[in-house]
């Protein structure tokens, strides 16, 4: 007895230390964990911040440039300078030069422009992916709890079985069943089993696709603090994608076919651009010898000084056999394709848009619908369980009523879970997803 004891209470204490050990999430902690653990939002963030630094580029592609260089010399053998010799032998230049471009056909101010439409452009990218992630996520977890609340009803479905049984095993030794109605029972008791097994086998691969989603390892012991919510319908309706990321990317994809014009004819306008540079130059030796009397006296002279310079460029392109009108006419052709695009996207975005609030509305009429239906299985199995303890029905009567409430349930669970998975696409396909 007192053996018995003990081991109750390690059973006990192993039970509660596991459910300790389980991690309590709820679909707002599940958000947050599937943002900050994938891969692709990491990659996102990257894009953004590599625009923002491409936008600074472009930012200070306007501003003087100084650029520095240092050069070192030998040349061998010296050169002959009319009888004297030229020596380069460790000679050097170092200078500085700035360049400021004046005017560069618009290609500045267009590429400042298209890099800040870059910016933009991964913003929204960045905002599409969190909302593709949360639509996972959402996913996953509210079809982890719709097993879950399945594998409950599978149970009680059971316990329900196993009270049938035992009234009909002490009515077969009284001689008021028959010993077949318990063969009955047990078979059904059996394949009830077999569908259980097939559930907790379900809700083991939903909560690894959870675990898998949220960035936990896949043994991981999770536990939901959410059920599945009474549907609420949203206030409105109205399929508004003026906030969809997708629409915003295709906007600025045409404002980018637009500035690339700008780009392109720039290659064809005149460019000007000014520079000042300053070299020092030294140790450059001459050698030779003159002739003082009847003497040849040697002598050595080293040139060392500093250059200033100043150079105004201007640019003009003047016949290149219409080069540029063709590749601007071209950039103006993408321009045209770019706004068909968008336009033709923008009513395949309302489409879907309305398709989700279509679904939302036959989700929550499903729901109805299936909480009419179990309604009615309740009420018919309570009368057909009054029925049979009466003998006024037969045990395949009741049996039946059993399945039907239990289908009923189980059609309301599937509506509720899809109801919240269609709430989240409709929340995304109108851009509300954040």
């Amino acid at each position: 007895m007192k053996k018995s004891i003990i081991t109750i209470t390690l059973l006990v204490c192993m039970t509660l230390t596991a459910q300790a050990e389980a991690l309590m999430l709820t679909r707002d902690e599940c958000r947050r964990m599937a943002l900050a653990n994938s891969e692709d939002i990491h990659i996102a963030d990257n894009a953004v911040r590599q625009a923002e630094l491409d936008r600074k580029v472009a930012d200070v592609a306007r501003l003087p440039k100084l650029d520095g260089s240092l050069t070192g010399m030998m040349m061998l053998p010296d050169i002959d300078m009319m009888g004297s010799k030229l020596q380069t032998r460790g000679a050097y230049m170092a200078g500085l030069q700035i360049v400021q471009p004046i005017y560069a056909g618009g290609k500045i101010t267009a590429g400042r422009h298209l890099a800040k439409i870059g910016k933009q452009v991964a913003d929204e990218k960045s905002r599409m992916t969190r909302a593709d992630v949360i639509a996972d996520v959402d996913n996953a977890y509210w079809t982890y709890i719709a097993v879950r609340s399945k594998v409950e009803l599978m149970n009680s479905f059971i316990a329900m079985m196993d009270t049938l049984y035992a009234q009909t095993s002490a009515a077969v030794s009284v001689g008021m069943a028959m010993g077949n109605d318990l063969l009955r029972i047990e078979s059904k008791r059996s394949e009830l089993q077999y569908q259980r097994q097939k559930a907790s086998n379900g809700e083991a691969l939903c909560r690894m696709a959870l675990c898998n989603a949220i960035g936990l390892d896949l043994e991981a012991e999770i536990a939901v603090a959410d059920s599945l919510p009474d549907a609420q319908l949203p206030a409105s309706l109205n399929p508004d994608i003026s906030q969809r990321p997708e629409l915003h990317l295709l906007e600025m994809q045409l404002k980018a076919s637009e500035e690339q014009v700008k780009m392109t004819r720039a290659d064809f306008l005149p460019t000007v651009g000014l520079s000042l540079g300053y070299t020092y130059y030294g140790n450059i030796k001459m050698k030779g010898a003159v002739s003082v009397g009847d003497m040849m006296v040697p002598y050595t002279k080293e040139y060392r000084d500093g250059i200033f310079m100043g150079l105004l460029a201007v640019d003009i392109p003047i016949f290149h056999w219409g080069e540029g009108h063709k590749k601007v006419k071209k950039a103006k052709l993408d321009v045209e394709n770019a706004r068909l695009g968008l336009e033709n996207n923008r009513n395949l975005l309302e489409l879907e848009a309305r398709q989700a609030a279509l679904n939302l509305t036959d989700g929550y009429a499903m729901i109805k619908t299936a909480d009419i239906a179990l309604q009615q299985a309740v009420e018919n199995l309570r009368v057909m369980q009054n029925r049979y303890e009466e003998s006024m029905a037969s045990l395949t009567d009741l049996l039946d009523a059993q399945t039907q409430w239990h289908q009923a349930r189980s059609n309301r669970i599937e509506a509720q879970t899809q109801f919240q998975i269609y709430l989240t696409s409709w929340q995304k396909a109108t851009g509300g997803v954040q």
